[in-house]
């Protein structure tokens, strides 16, 4: 099994907290699952941008780091849904902080990365 040369120190709060919600789509996904988009369709529906196989790979992360629920139910055609567990209900409150900053950052943002 492949191996990082540099592991990840997980010691610090806060590289927990980015090895939870860093990923390109991580965000998207928790803000319109807490919307009430919990069918998968309706998730790649709202970020039509990104492939089908990276959401649900970022799915798949926030399942098993707790952050989120998918309940299978057992009718044909299958159909699932997704929900916060408490622990991704507790991280809303950090996504929206962050929102507000780069929202309050985006003009110095627009200036610096302008050539």
């Amino acid at each position: 099994m492949y191996e990082k040369k540099i592991p990840k120190d997980l010691s610090c709060g806060l590289n927990i907290a980015i090895e939870v919600i860093g990923g390109k789509w991580k965000a998207n996904l928790l803000a319109n699952i807490n919307k009430g988009m919990k069918r998968p369709s309706e998730l790649h529906k709202s970020i039509p941008q990104a492939s089908a196989r990276v959401l649900n790979q970022q799915l798949s992360e926030l399942e098993f780091h707790g952050i989120i629920t998918k309940k299978i139910y057992n009718v044909i055609p299958p159909k699932s849904e997704y929900s916060l567990t408490p622990g991704g209900e507790s991280l809303l409150e950090v996504l929206y902080a962050m929102k507000n900053w780069g929202e309050g950052y985006k003009e110095t943002f627009h200036k610096i990365i302008e050539y």
